[in-house]
């Protein structure tokens, strides 16, 4: 999206550096009541897909900053050890939540493609219960469901 800004039926400016905040200080949460997939609910979960990247990539840089201040020379083998385990699970937790951007991303694509909210494999809606909790989610519950079923089974084979 580029940097211009469009007036959603919300009410509220949507662009490329809007802040995710502004959207959620309303207390506005998507109804099933309403027509599926409107401007309003794309507009809610974009802005809570930005925030949760934002907070993650905030989190990272910490997360980079503390490694970088964190190498010192620590004489004790356990203490060391202990930081050692510390670095080590900070990183995994890091690649994971790097993993988690890409899934947001795609899903922020998938805003602007018009295919948020659709399962991937059925073409059917995904729950809005589902996506607040999940925003990323690709699949309805009983699409993931069966997925992990078979996934379950060809693992075991």
């Amino acid at each position: 999206m580029s940097g211009d800004h469009l007036m959603t039926d919300a009410g509220l400016y949507e662009g490329a550096d809007m802040k995710a905040e502004s959207f959620h200080s309303t207390e506005y949460t998507p109804a099933e009541d309403e027509p599926f997939m409107n401007e309003r609910h794309l507009e809610y979960f974009r802005n809570a897909l930005l925030k949760w990247k934002s907070e993650i990539l905030e989190d990272s840089r910490d997360t980079i900053e503390g490694l970088q201040d964190g190498t010192r020379n620590i004489p004790d083998v356990a203490d060391r050890a202990s930081e050692e385990t510390d670095r080590a699970l900070e990183l995994r937790t890091r690649d994971r939540q790097r993993k988690l951007v890409a899934k947001i991303d795609a899903a922020l694509r998938r805003i602007e493609d018009g295919e948020y909210g659709y399962c991937e494999k059925t073409g059917e809606p995904i729950s809005l219960k589902r996506l607040i909790a999940r925003p990323i989610a690709t699949m309805t519950l009983e699409a993931q469901e069966r997925h992990e079923r078979r996934e379950k089974v060809h693992r075991d084979d």
